[in-house]
């Protein structure tokens, strides 16, 4: 069979998008509309090609039966010398507004954290999930089974919490916006305050 080079671009569109979720074969069958055998030929193509170029920082793999990115191992090095550098250094907004929205609503899935947010949190999830503060705490049921996101002990450690009962409590929903970023600030007050005193 020939390479599809526009199926291949819409596989690698799709699954950039879908993030740490991945996506089933099923799905990919359904967002593409071309056949199983195309779609599982391209799919296999790509799994060889990410995984022989050397150039290339991520690698297509299938996990938990969904078909997702992944970075390499061989650079697991330096990506760590980057997870300790942002270590110490505050959480973006868009970070605080996902540790708010996992903490109250978990356990969650980036589906519902974008679904809340409006807009897409890949980039904020991963830079929680490397500082440790959120983590995988299970699957949710259904097509997909997408990951469940949780805090983790050392969330409740940099905030002070002995249980999540002791967060503070939320704006309500018909309060002005400015006391939701009021909340969100004493969130990133209380997050600096506590990571220097256990730094």
């Amino acid at each position: 069979m020939k390479l599809n080079q526009s199926l291949m671009s819409q596989l690698e569109s799709l699954l950039f998008i879908a993030g740490d979720e991945g996506l089933s074969f099923a799905s990919l069958l359904k967002f593409t509309e071309h056949s199983a055998d195309e779609v599982k030929f391209h799919l296999d193509a790509m799994m060889e090609n990410y995984k022989q170029d050397e150039a290339r920082g991520i690698e297509l793999v299938i996990l938990a039966s969904n078909y997702q990115f992944v970075t390499k191992r061989q650079n697991a090095e330096v990506i760590q010398r980057m997870v300790d550098t942002t270590h110490s250094t505050s959480l973006s907004q868009a970070a605080m507004e996902v540790l708010a929205i996992v903490a109250y609503n978990q356990p969650i899935t980036r589906v519902e954290i974008d679904e809340i947010r409006g807009v897409k949190s890949d980039s904020a999830v991963q830079t929680l999930v490397s500082r440790v503060l959120i983590k995988e705490v299970g699957r949710a049921e259904g097509t997909g089974r997408a990951i469940l996101y949780g805090t983790t002990p050392e969330f409740m450690q940099v905030f002070g919490l002995q249980n999540l009962s002791d967060l503070p409590p939320l704006p309500e929903s018909n309060e002005l916006e400015d006391e939701t970023d009021l909340f969100l600030s004493k969130f990133q007050e209380q997050f600096d305050l506590n990571s220097t005193e256990n730094g």
